[in-house]
């Protein structure tokens, strides 16, 4: 497989099911998925694991749960930050449901995106610019 068809796989598997493909998945000799993983990784198009060569972050999506729960079109998928939750529905072309807390306070917080617009009020803080994110993108 290419770098083109593993990228289109671990989306597709994604969109679909919620979440990232194990390299188990991608019906292909692991060395080779794996070798891709990574120059996708190198490339800031996913996010490996730390201590394996899984996906951590196929952005908007993670493979693990997070405090940003996102529904959408019967699919539960986590986000890694709000931004992403909120991309999550632009990505699908779907209503969504995304279900998390306030940062500062842990109020449980719900945010409806209907028609590419998110209905509820509220206020999105991000404590560094996007400039920065990638100093360390798991913890930013």
């Amino acid at each position: 497989m290419n770098d083109t068809e593993v990228r289109a796989f671990v989306y597709d598997v994604t969109m679909r099911s919620g979440r990232p493909p194990l390299i188990a998945d991608f019906g292909a000799p692991a060395a080779e998925v794996i070798e891709s993983l990574r120059r996708l990784a190198d490339g800031r198009v996913l996010v490996l694991q730390r201590d394996s060569d899984e996906i951590l972050m196929a952005a908007p999506f993670s493979a693990v749960a997070t405090p940003f729960a996102v529904e959408s079109g019967g699919v539960s998928y986590f986000a890694n930050c709000i931004w992403d939750a909120l991309g999550i529905p632009a990505m699908l072309h779907r209503d969504a449901e995304i279900s998390t807390s306030c940062g500062d306070c842990g109020t449980s917080m719900t945010v409806r995106v209907e028609n590419g617009v998110a209905q509820d009020n509220g206020l999105l803080h991000f404590a560094l610019p996007a400039r920065e994110w990638w100093n360390d993108i798991v913890f930013t």
